[in-house]
C-alpha cells in the first residue's frame, strides 16, 4: 500500500507547482490520460507478442515507449519541447486530426472506421475530450517519469496499482462535479454478490461511470474461471455506456487494468434511442447500475420514450430503458433515490405499474442517507427484480447505520461487512418488527399498486436524525414530496367525491 499513497502524493506535489492545474478534478484528469497511455502501451506489448500481425493505431513516434521514456543515453524530451509535442502533435493526432508543417502532413490523425477493432478505436474515443492542463514542460516531464516507474508486467506491482486506481476513483468523490461517477464499492459489491453472476451471461450498465459495477461483476464472475474458454466468456460478459468524457476515460483505463483486452465500453448517451425500437438483440441477461438522478435531460430526449413514460428526471428515464432492455428471465439490481419510491407524478406511477405489473420486483433494500456522502445526502434504495413473471409480493429490508457510528463519511465509508445482516436475512427471509414500524416486511403487489397507489416508501427510517441537505438536494426533495402529497390529496378527494350522492357539482 506504500506505493498507493506515495504514487499519488508525488504526482500531487509536482502538479501543485504547475500554474495550469486548477483543483482536484483537473489534477485527476491530467493524471488519468497519462495513465491510460502507459497502461495501453503495456497492453500493446502483450498484443504484439501474441498476434503476428499486430499494428498499433498510434503512429510509432507517438507511442508512449518512444516519447515518454528516456533514450539509451538517459535523455528524455522535457521543457517547452515536450509541452509543444504534447499540445501540438500528440493530442491532435490522438483526437484524429492531421498535423501539418505548411502544406505537408507530418502525422496523420488516427482514423477509426466501423471495422476498427474496439481495442484500437478506444484510443480516439478516449482522447476526444481529454485535455492537457499542465503549462510547465519540466513539471510535466517529472509527472511522466513517476507514472513510467510502474511496471505492469510485474504481477505484484500491477496488482498494487489496482489499489492506486481505486484511490484515484475514491478521490473523485471530493473532486467537485466528478463525484457523481462513483458508487461506493460496498454497494456495487453487495449488488453483484446478490445478483449471482453466471458464466455465459452478458451484463450491462447504461451509465457506467468509472466502471464500478462492471469491476464488481467481474470480481464475482472471475471466481468461476478455470480455463481459457471461461476467461473468454468473462471478457465478453460486459457492456457499458458512458455519456461524459472523463468517466469514460477512467472506465476504459479501469477495464484495461482488469485485463479486459476488448472493453465493450461506449462513449454515448443511452437515452438517445427510441425505446420501442429495441429488439431481443439489444437486451441483456443482467443489468446492474446506478442511474444518474436529479439531472434533467434535454426536452428532445423525452421524444424517444412512450408518452406515458416520458419524464424530465434522468432516474425515471433510465428505469424505463432498463425495463425495455432486460431479457426474458433476466435479472436486474438498480440504485434509485427515495423520490422514485414515493413519487406520484404520472411517469413515476406508470413506471412503477410496469415494474410491478410486468416484472417480479422481489426485493427493495433501503439504505441509510449517508451512504453516498459527501456527494449527496439523498437517501437511496436498491431494487432487485427479474423478468420472469408479474410481481406477487415484494420484500422490503432496511439496512441500519452500525451502532458504532452516527453516519458514514468519506473517511469512514460503508463497507461490505455492513450488509452482513442483510445477506443473512436474504437467504432466510422473515418479518422483523421495529416498534410500530418494520425493519423487514413483505407486501402484496395489490397492496403496493392499489392500497398504496404506487407510493412504495415502506420500511423506511423511523428515527432519522435531523440533517441539513445541500440546497439543491433540499429543493429537489421538497418538490418530489410536494408532488407526492398533492397526488395523495387528489386521490383522497376523488374517493370522498365518489362517496357523496350524485358526486360534487360545481
Amino acid at each position: 500500500m506504500a506505493m498507493q499513497s506515495g504514487f499519488i502524493k508525488r504526482i500531487r506535489d509536482i502538479m501543485r507547482m504547475d500554474a495550469g492545474i486548477n483543483g482536484d478534478a483537473q489534477r485527476i484528469e491530467q493524471m488519468v490520460w497519462m495513465l491510460f497511455l502507459k497502461v495501453y502501451d503495456a497492453k500493446e506489448d502483450d498484443w504484439e507478442l501474441n498476434e503476428d500481425d499486430y499494428e498499433s493505431i498510434i503512429p510509432e513516434d507517438l507511442r508512449w515507449r518512444n516519447w515518454a521514456k528516456a533514450d539509451s543515453n538517459g535523455h528524455a524530451m522535457t521543457g517547452d519541447k515536450l509541452l509543444n509535442f504534447v499540445n501540438n502533435t500528440l493530442f491532435p493526432v490522438l483526437k484524429g486530426n492531421d498535423v501539418k508543417e505548411g502544406d505537408t502532413v507530418i502525422y496523420e490523425g488516427i482514423k477509426v472506421t466501423p471495422d476498427t477493432p474496439i481495442k484500437k478505436a478506444i484510443v480516439k474515443s478516449t482522447f476526444e475530450d481529454a485535455n492537457n492542463y499542465m503549462k510547465d514542460g519540466v513539471y510535466l516531464r517529472q509527472v511522466i517519469d513517476v507514472i513510467d516507474e510502474i511496471e505492469f508486467d510485474d504481477v505484484k506491482e500491477s496488482h498494487a496499482f489496482g489499489f492506486v486506481y481505486e484511490e484515484i476513483l475514491r478521490e473523485l468523490q471530493s473532486a467537485g462535479s466528478s463525484g457523481e461517477f462513483y458508487t461506493p464499492r460496498a454497494v456495487t459489491e453487495f449488488m453483484a454478490l446478490m445478483i449471482k453472476p453466471k458464466l455465459g451471461e452478458k451484463m450491462a450498465d447504461f451509465a457506467c461511470g468509472t466502471g464500478g459495477f462492471i469491476t464488481s461483476w467481474l470480481g464475482q464472475l472471475s471466481k468461476q474461471v478455470t480455463d481459457t474458454s471461461a476467461q473468454k466468456q468473462l471478457d465478453d460478459s460486459i457492456y457499458g455506456i458512458e455519456k461524459k468524457p472523463f468517466p469514460y476515460l477512467l472506465c476504459v483505463t479501469n477495464m484495461l487494468l482488469h485485463d479486459i483486452e476488448v472493453p465493450n465500453i461506449y462513449h454515448m448517451n443511452s437515452l438517445k434511442h427510441n425505446l420501442l425500437d429495441y429488439t431481443d438483440a439489444d437486451k441483456f441477461d443482467v443489468i446492474l447500475m446506478n442511474p444518474p438522478y436529479g439531472g434533467h435531460e434535454d426536452k428532445s430526449i423525452q421524444g424517444f420514450f412512450p408518452d406515458d413514460l416520458a419524464s424530465s428526471e434522468t432516474a425515471d428515464l433510465f428505469m424505463s430503458v432498463i425495463l425495455y432492455r432486460l431479457k426474458k428471465n433476466g435479472r436486474a439490481a438498480v440504485v434509485v433515490p427515495d423520490g422514485f419510491l414515493f413519487g406520484l407524478d404520472n411517469a413515476k406511477v406508470n413506471i412503477k405499474k410496469k415494474l410491478i405489473g410486468e416484472f417480479n420486483l422481489h426485493t427493495v433494500v433501503r439504505l441509510p442517507g449517508s451512504v453516498f456522502s459527501p456527494y449527496t445526502s439523498i437517501t437511496t434504495n436498491l431494487l432487485f427484480f427479474d423478468n420472469t413473471k408479474p410481481t406477487t409480493e415484494t420484500w422490503f429490508y432496511r439496512v441500519d447505520i452500525p451502532s458504532d457510528r452516527k453516519h458514514f463519511s468519506k473517511t469512514k465509508p460503508m463497507e461490505l461487512k455492513h450488509f452482513e445482516d442483510c445477506i443473512a436475512w436474504w437467504n432466510n427471509r422473515e418479518v422483523i418488527p421495529d416498534g410500530e414500524y418494520f425493519k423487514a416486511q413483505k407486501y402484496t403487489a395489490d397492496y403496493l399498486l392499489n392500497e398504496q397507489g404506487c407510493n412504495i416508501d415502506l420500511c423506511g427510517y423511523p428515527h432519522e436524525e435531523e440533517e441539513v441537505l445541500d440546497p439543491l438536494d433540499t429543493i429537489r426533495e421538497y418538490q418530489e414530496r410536494r408532488t407526492a402529497l398533492n397526488a395523495e390529496i387528489d386521490k383522497v378527494l376523488a374517493e370522498l367525491e365518489a362517496l357523496l350522492p350524485g358526486g360534487v357539482t360545481e
